[in-house]
């Protein structure tokens, strides 16, 4: 596996690695939310998704694809470990719309170890496209707002919205190696109560904005303007490519 095929991935300048710095490192997030599309379509296909690093990368840098969380993180962390960063992946419980909680520990995100320790996920959707301090401090990325908060026993993820603290999701520190996710990746590919066997979603970050597939809903959120569509089954592949640079591979034969 080569890093610099994958920094190449994000559009990002090898000659400008930074030295493990702050501030490559918010580069780096920033670059990958812009390039990367979070995506669950080999969950919608039935295509297994197995922890494997160079499974991921095989999928991620040379098939120009994305994935979730453990893939996308998974990845990133190598990546980070590769630059010299110091970090390690980390589990968290993601908060449901409705406030009632998902699976415990199954979301995988990464905490880099710098001054100060950062929250790093690349693997949320739509989420902080910059490293959040676990200080409490409040992180403007450039569309919204995001801070961590502490607690006696874990950490809350939390974004701002309509003047209130929403929370997005709960995590500890303590590391965890990609194998732990094993029961998690196959719930949350394979039961019908995991949210990526329900809907087909493909997301990635615009500058100043968003552009998601949801089923066949078509959003593209771009500098505070808002289009919606619906789009025709048929129109599904041309939609992936266009905006998320997603070819799938035709499994009617194999």
């Amino acid at each position: 596996m080569d890093p610099y095929l994958y920094l190449n991935r994000m559009n990002v300048d090898e000659g400008k690695k930074g030295e493990g710095s702050l501030t490559f490192l918010r580069h780096l997030q920033y670059q990958h939310m812009l390039h990367i599309p979070f995506e669950n379509q080999d969950v919608m296909r039935h295509v297994p998704i197995h922890l494997d690093i160079e499974k991921f990368y095989e999928k991620i840098v040379l098939r120009n694809r994305g994935g979730f969380c453990y893939e996308l993180n998974g990845l990133f962390h190598w990546l980070l470990q590769e630059l010299g960063y110091s970090s390690h992946l980390i589990s968290g419980t993601v908060r449901k719309p409705d406030g009632s909680w998902a699976l415990d520990d199954s979301h995988a995100a990464i905490l880099v170890s710098l001054h100060e320790p950062y929250l790093v996920d690349v693997g949320f959707g739509d989420s902080v496209r910059i490293p959040v301090p676990l200080s409490g401090e409040v992180i403007d990325d450039g569309v919204g707002v995001y801070r961590v908060k502490e607690r006696k026993e874990d950490f809350l993820f939390e974004v701002e919205k309509n003047k209130e603290w929403v929370t997005l999701y709960r995590f500890r520190t303590e590391p965890k190696n990609l194998s732990d996710f094993t029961p998690m990746c196959h719930y949350n590919q394979t039961s019908p109560n995991s949210r990526f066997t329900q809907e087909s979603i493909a997301t990635k970050a615009l500058e100043r904005g968003r552009v998601t597939l949801l089923d066949n809903t078509l959003k593209i959120i771009e500098n505070d303007n808002k289009t919606e569509r619906t789009i025709h089954p048929t129109e599904k592949c041309k939609i992936l490519k266009k905006y998320f640079g997603i070819e799938l591979e035709d499994l009617s034969s194999s």
